[in-house]
C-alpha cells in the first residue's frame, strides 16, 4: 500500500512543480522580455532554448522511434508551440491571472468530457466556481481587451488538445517526447518570433534572460508534465491544472505587488480544494483498482 501511495503522489507532485515553475518563468518573461522583444520573440526564445536544453540533456536520438510515434510527437509538439504562442500573445493586454483563468477552459473541458463519476463533477464544480471568482465579472469585464481574450481562448483550446495529444505519446519515455515535442514546437514559433523581433533577439542580455526563462518555464515544466500525463488519467490531470490560475495570482502578488481581494482569496481556496480532492480521488481509485486486481489474482490461484 505504501508503494501504491508513492506511485500516485509522485506524478501529482510532479504536476504541481510544473505549475510553479511555469508561472514563475512566465512572470519573469513578461517583466523582462516583453518590453524588448514582444510576446512573439519571448515565445521563440523560451521554446527554442528549451528545445536545445532538453535535446542536449535527454539525447532522444539514441532510442529507436516508430514512424507512427513520430507523427504523434509532431502533432503534440505543434500543439505545444501554438498553445504557448497564443498564451503569450494574450499576456500583452491581459493580466497574468486573468489570462490563465480564461485559458483554463481547455483543460476543464477535457476534465468534464473525461469524467464518469459524480464525485468528479464536485471537484470540477469547485474549480469552475473558483475560476468564476477570478474573472472580473460585472462592469469590469468590458475593460478586458477582446483580442487578448480571443488569444487566451485559443490558448485554452491548444491546452486541451495538448492534454489529449500528450496522452497519445504517454507510452513513450519522457526522454523522447519532451525534447522532440519541444523541438517541433520551436520550429513553429521561432520563425514567428524572429520575424517580429529581428536582431533584438541576438542581444547577449536578452539571450541570457531567454535561456533562464526557457529553463524555468519550459524545460522543467514540460518534462514534469509529460511524466504526470504518463501516470495520471486525463480528467485528473485536467482538474489538477486548475491550480495554475491560483499560483499565477499568488506569484503576481510576490513579484508584481498585486494585492488579492477577498474574492480572489476565496477563488484560490476553491481551486486548491478541487485539486486536492481530485488527487485524493485518484489515489482512492488506484487503491481500489489494486485491491480488485489482488482479489482477482487470489481467486485465480484458488481455482
Amino acid at each position: 500500500m505504501s508503494a501504491l501511495r508513492s506511485s500516485t503522489l509522485v506524478p501529482v507532485f510532479a504536476l504541481l512543480g510544473s505549475i510553479v515553475f511555469l508561472c514563475t518563468g512566465t512572470s519573469w518573461a513578461k517583466h523582462e522580455l516583453f518590453p524588448v522583444i514582444g510576446a512573439q520573440g519571448t515565445t521563440a526564445l523560451r521554446i527554442g532554448f528549451a528545445a536545445l536544453l532538453m535535446l542536449a540533456f535527454w539525447r532522444p536520438w539514441r532510442t529507436p522511434i516508430a514512424r507512427s510515434d513520430l507523427r504523434h510527437i509532431a502533432v503534440y509538439g505543434a500543439t505545444l508551440g501554438l498553445m504557448c504562442l497564443s498564451f503569450y500573445l494574450s499576456l500583452r493586454t491581459l493580466p497574468f491571472g486573468i489570462a490563465v483563468a480564461i485559458e483554463f477552459a481547455g483543460p476543464l473541458t477535457v476534465a468534464v468530457w473525461s469524467s464518469r463519476r459524480a464525485l468528479d463533477f464536485v471537484w470540477i464544480a469547485l474549480a469552475i466556481a473558483g475560476l468564476a471568482l477570478l474573472l472580473p465579472l460585472g462592469h469590469d469585464v468590458r475593460t478586458l481587451d477582446p483580442t487578448g481574450m480571443a488569444w487566451a481562448a485559443l490558448g485554452g483550446t491548444g491546452w486541451g488538445c495538448y492534454i489529449i495529444f500528450g496522452k497519445r505519446v504517454g507510452h513513450l519515455p519522457v526522454r523522447i517526447t519532451a525534447p522532440l515535442g519541444a523541438a517541433v514546437a520551436a520550429m513553429v514559433v521561432v520563425p514567428v518570433g524572429g520575424a517580429h523581433a529581428g536582431s533584438a533577439l541576438l542581444s547577449p542580455t536578452i539571450l541570457l534572460t531567454g535561456l533562464g526563462v526557457a529553463f524555468i518555464s519550459s524545460a522543467i515544466p514540460i518534462s514534469l508534465e509529460l511524466f504526470a500525463l504518463k501516470h495520471l488519467p486525463k480528467q485528473v490531470f485536467g482538474t489538477m491544472t486548475s491550480m495554475e490560475p491560483a499560483v499565477a495570482a499568488l506569484l503576481a502578488l510576490v513579484f508584481l505587488g498585486e494585492v488579492l481581494s477577498w474574492s480572489q482569496c476565496l477563488a484560490i481556496g476553491l481551486i486548491m480544494l478541487a485539486s486536492m480532492g481530485c488527487a485524493v480521488t485518484a489515489r482512492a481509485r488506484s487503491l481500489e483498482a489494486s485491491l480488485r486486481e489482488e482479489a482477482a489474482t487470489a481467486e485465480a490461484q484458488k481455482a
